[in-house]
């Protein structure tokens, strides 16, 4: 299995900090928050690693390099047009070629570092097309949020709804495992009323056309690192890790 890992946003929520260098090479710890994706990854067996990047790329390049000092191999792509989380996993698609992937979003802080490879074991287990790492938080209005079934079966998905309209309190955390079917699916959505093509309905698509797409709820704290507070935050986790 190979590893994607989107990092090409431009981190408007975390200026002016990001006015200097990518949200995705803020510190949590003493490391890059990448970088805990990456041991993420690498934790779980996937070492063959496809970062996609746009904005401040340079900066990513420089700190990640090849990947040989994480004992990882990491290929790179650019996202030129940043419409969408859709399109920036689409990038990656002549890297994953028709193998099963893992997508661990480049800001995001898992303290469990055993979460993607459980995820990783319960995809192939259950034999599903998509399977979303979900976790549950006090405000789902940030988030994706899924209508969950019986048997761990996803049976929709909202983006960032009104508390009002949210159909649970399970959120999707950012962790991923797809088929190479997803690439299809993204190639046949149309652009969100948002303006950008959303992994969501991507994953929606598939969850419609083949009844396979489920959820797994990962173990401990998941923290983007998208506003201060939640920097702050995740480094409060990381402070008080076992």
């Amino acid at each position: 299995m190979k590893g994607v890992i989107p990092a090409a946003g431009r981190g408007t929520r975390m200026r002016p900090f990001t006015k200097a260098y990518p949200k995705e090479l803020l510190p949590v710890g003493e490391k890059a928050v990448i970088e805990h994706g990456i041991n993420d990854l690498k934790n779980a067996g996937i070492t063959e690693i496809c970062v996609v990047v746009g904005w401040k790329q340079h900066a990513i390049l420089d700190y990640l390099g090849s990947g040989k000092r994480f004992g990882v191999d990491i290929t790179y792509k650019v996202q030129d047009q940043r419409n969408g989380l859709a399109t920036a996993i689409r990038c990656a698609e002549s890297f994953v070629g028709d193998e099963s992937f893992a997508v661990v979003l480049g800001d995001n802080y898992v303290d469990d570092k055993s979460a993607l490879n459980d995820l990783k074991e319960f995809h192939e287990r259950k034999g599903f097309e998509a399977t979303i790492g979900a976790f549950r938080p006090e405000d789902v209005t940030s988030y994706g949020v899924i209508d969950p079934g019986e048997n761990n079966l996803v049976e929709g998905m909202v983006e960032k709804p009104n508390v009002e309209d949210a159909p649970s309190n399970i959120a999707i955390s950012g962790l991923y495992i797809f088929e190479s079917s997803i690439f299809k699916a993204i190639d046949d959505i149309g652009v969100s009323d948002r303006d950008e093509y959303e992994l969501t309905d991507a994953i929606d698509l598939v969850r419609k056309e083949t009844g396979k797409v489920g959820y797994r709820d990962i173990k401990g704290s998941r923290i983007d690192v998208g506003t201060p507070e939640r920097l702050r935050e995740a480094n409060k986790e990381f402070d008080h890790r076992d």
